[in-house]
């Protein structure tokens, strides 16, 4: 019995060293070297759609001209954080999903349990996304100029007074199928 385990032991090692031993003909190039064209290795633009809509639009988007929305987070979404907002604060979410759907966001929103209703952006399908019993945010979402999905979200603070986050969420998608063309 005590040669069953060291016995499975050599055999794992044995196999698992019989499938590292391949060898791949041909040498390792840098990313872009043979092609002609030039790889950016500086990754200084991965945030670039954090900027596709200025502070002063979204400030005004969302009732508070004249104000600066604070960037609270860029990554896999850009969010931004506006103190003095009408109703107290506001956080403003843009999505940008370069292999996504309309179709697809419909399918997570129902599943979610979000209210979701067609509506026309730019003389394209968009979403308009509700949560049940939230009156105080909303998001709008439509086709990019080239493919995939971008969405805003705003969300006021809750139970203020405020103007309609669907219609500001709106707005900022609008404006980013036009600076996208």
């Amino acid at each position: 019995m005590r040669g069953i385990p060291f016995a499975l032991a050599l055999l794992t090692v044995a196999a698992t060293s019989s499938g590292c031993g391949q060898t791949v003909s041909g040498s390792a190039h840098p990313a872009g070297s043979g092609t002609g064209e030039s790889v950016n290795t500086n990754f200084d633009k991965l945030l670039r759609e954090c900027e596709v809509v200025s502070p002063d639009q979204i400030a005004d988007a969302v009732g508070a001209k004249g104000l600066f929305p604070e960037p609270s987070f860029y990554g896999a979404v850009c969010m931004w954080y506006m103190a003095g907002a009408p109703g107290g604060n506001a956080m403003i979410t843009l999505n940008w999903y370069e292999v996504g759907s309309l179709n697809n966001e419909k399918t997570t929103n129902d599943k979610l349990g979000y209210l979701t209703n067609n509506i026309t952006v730019q003389g394209r399908r968009g979403l308009e996304t509700r949560r049940p019993n939230d009156p105080d945010s909303c998001g709008v979402s439509a086709g990019a100029a080239d493919q995939g999905v971008i969405g805003f979200w705003i969300n006021y603070r809750a139970g203020s007074a405020h103007p309609d986050p669907c219609a500001g969420a709106k707005k900022l998608v609008e404006l980013t199928l036009n600076l996208a063309r």
